[in-house]
């Protein structure tokens, strides 16, 4: 009887994943066929209007214009990027846009930090209520704030400045409830430690809870950096100032003030994207790494 046991028990069981493994349908062979093709279909259908866009963008309004459905219409050329660089100043305007963006990034991760360590660790009263008004914000569309901000800016005499494309960008309630989440799961006693050997709150929250929070930090700042890069609403509303416009708006201006060209406008498209694209094939490893270890892919 026994013997039976140790052998029942014995039985081949599935390997267990090691930590950080990929996501299989199962294990085998054919599983991993399955998930490999998934992944192949799903890359070809995400790069396809990526593609079509570049070869829109190196071919003339005439051969565009052309009738057929085949992508490859005429000779390549570069006619479209040499008009986009021509009529805009590109370098301005990018350069615009990595201040700014590089600005909001750490002003909203410095905010949000400590926005959300309070929350996470503080006992003051109305946490819950002052807790649940943020959560509340994170349903209210953007649109709906343009006009209130864009009076608060004309008060405040911040019209066409820096400031006032940076500034309405660093709320982020968001992010504050995400590095809530994560704090949430950081050990007190490690702190509580701290506090025993005479470490101040912020010392605490400098040299303990920011260290152990890396991944979900640097996860924060690639997403309010990559939002504030594409956003192109309000810095089109608060600047009129050529030399203040961010890379979208300038090229978005160049595009409309010359009509509709297809080659120009995917053009003005793969330079606004292309400094972002630069960006993640640099730290891709990072980015992925990042997000995969913060479970913000659904935990």
């Amino acid at each position: 009887m026994s013997a039976t046991a140790t052998t029942l028990g014995t039985r081949r069981r599935p390997p267990r994943e090691a930590a950080g493994s990929p996501l299989l349908l199962g294990h085998g062979r054919l599983p991993r066929v399955l998930a490999g093709t998934a992944l192949v279909v799903l890359a070809v259908v995400w790069l396809l209007p990526f593609v079509w866009a570049v070869i829109t963008s190196v071919q003339s309004e005439e051969d565009i214009n052309t009738t057929g459905l085949s992508p490859f219409k005429g000779a390549f050329t570069l006619d479209a990027y040499q008009q986009i660089l021509e009529r805009g100043n590109v370098t301005v305007w990018a350069f615009n846009s990595f201040l700014i963006s590089t600005l909001v990034t750490l002003i909203t991760v410095a905010v949000s930090t400590l926005a959300a360590y309070g929350f996470s660790r503080g006992t003051f009263r109305g946490r819950k209520a002052l807790l649940g008004v943020t959560v509340a914000a994170i349903m209210v569309p953007p649109q709906l704030l343009v006009v209130p901000l864009f009076d608060q800016m004309t008060l405040f005499n911040l019209v066409d400045t820096y400031a006032a494309v940076i500034l309405p960008q660093v709320v982020a309630p968001m992010m504050v409830f995400i590095l809530k989440r994560f704090f949430d799961g950081i050990p007190k006693e490690l702190e509580e430690a701290a506090r025993i050997d005479g470490a101040s709150e912020f010392r605490v929250f400098r040299s303990i809870v920011l260290p152990l929070s890396r991944p979900i930090v640097a996860a924060v700042a690639i997403f309010v950096f990559i939002g504030a890069w594409n956003n192109f609403m309000w810095p089109f509303i608060v600047t009129n100032d050529p030399d203040l416009m961010t890379l979208p708006v300038g090229l978005a201006t160049v595009k409309d003030a010359y009509g509709i060209q297809y080659a120009q406008s995917m053009a003005s498209a793969l330079l606004a994207a292309l400094p972002l694209i630069v960006v993640f094939l640099l730290f891709q490893r990072r980015i992925v790494n990042s997000v995969a270890t913060t479970g913000l892919g659904g935990s």
